[in-house]
């Protein structure tokens, strides 16, 4: 039953990271980096909570953090493109900026009850011993993100328009030579990027972490980015390791109970052990492959997009 319970609340834990970990890893692909994944996870998690508040419907507030982080991510878009500035100063810069109004404009919404996310156990299968409950017993919006890992992996690399996102993000000169729009391509994976991370922030405030508060979302956008990395740029191991992220997380919770002194300590622990285990990859992918096992180069090795970061060749269309 422990087990069990334990499982449960990773999965619904990790809802919100499953869907902003997909969302970057989507915009990356396209050669955008959005290092405002903090910033926009922060404001998205108020707008979604507000506007849930207002209107007493939670797809509202959804919606409106998904249109919260798409607007944030076309302003990068266009830095990127139109303005050729770097990707990295405009994406710390809107970090800045979007904590510090989420906090200021969301003074009014501390404390305060919004619409609930209810649970919808799917009829039959969700009575199947143990698996009915682990699996099939949860929100609409943890099915969107189980789904979503997927689905992603499908756009990316059987889809015309996901193939033509990934060229632009791996050689924008050949691909415009081939036809492709890049700078549409950049602007589209960017903007659905960034209506996941808004959702994400969304359902961080409306369903994980329930409610608003100062910095309520503080760090998950930097782990988020750092997840992507550990990744590999692919969806499947992405998700993996957002779900081992949200285990460590449950795990330190259930040791505080255990060890009341260092009660403090234990939640902050899952930061510190995400960024040795990417130093750790980072390691692997920058050495001579063949001093590690093919297992471990399979199962940590990453194949990060060539012109990610990069700004675009002025002869490119």
């Amino acid at each position: 039953m422990l087990f069990e319970n334990t499982i449960v609340t990773v999965i619904s834990l990790s809802t919100p990271l499953i869907i902003a970990v997909i969302g970057e890893t989507i915009s990356e692909k396209s050669g955008v980096i959005n290092l405002s994944a903090e910033g926009t996870i922060m404001i998205s998690a108020l707008s979604g909570f507000a506007f849930g508040y207002i209107t007493d419907f939670a797809i509202i507030g959804f919606l409106a953090g998904m249109l919260t982080g798409s607007i944030i991510a076309a302003f990068i878009s266009y830095c990127d493109i139109k303005l050729r500035m770097d990707q990295i100063a405009v994406g710390f810069v809107l970090t800045i900026l979007c904590i510090d109004l989420s906090n200021y404009l969301g003074q009014d919404y501390v404390r305060i009850n919004g619409p609930m996310v209810t649970k919808f156990a799917i009829p039959f299968i969700s009575k199947i011993p143990i698996l009915g409950n682990v699996f099939f017993n949860h929100s609409l919006i943890t099915y969107f993100s189980i789904l979503l890992i997927p689905i992603s992996w499908f756009f990316l690399n059987k889809t015309n328009l996901g193939l033509s996102i990934r060229a632009s993000g791996e050689n924008p000169l050949a691909a415009s030579s081939r036809g492709i729009n890049v700078k549409k391509m950049r602007m589209f994976g960017t903007i659905i990027g960034g209506a996941l991370l808004g959702l994400a922030g969304a359902s961080f405030s409306l369903y994980t972490k329930y409610g608003w508060s100062e910095s309520h979302t503080a760090n998950y956008g930097w782990i988020i980015l750092a997840i992507v990395i550990f990744g590999g740029w692919n969806p499947f191991r992405a998700a993996a390791g957002a779900y081992g992220f949200g285990l460590l997380q449950v795990l330190a919770i259930k040791a505080q109970t255990v060890t009341l002194a260092l009660s403090q300590i234990l939640p902050l622990l899952p930061f510190p052990i995400m960024i040795f285990i990417l130093i750790f990859i980072q390691y692997i992918n920058r050495s001579e492959r063949n001093k590690f096992p093919k297992f471990l180069i399979s199962i940590l090795g990453g194949n990060q997009p060539e012109a990610l970061g990069r700004k675009l060749p002025e002869d490119v269309k």
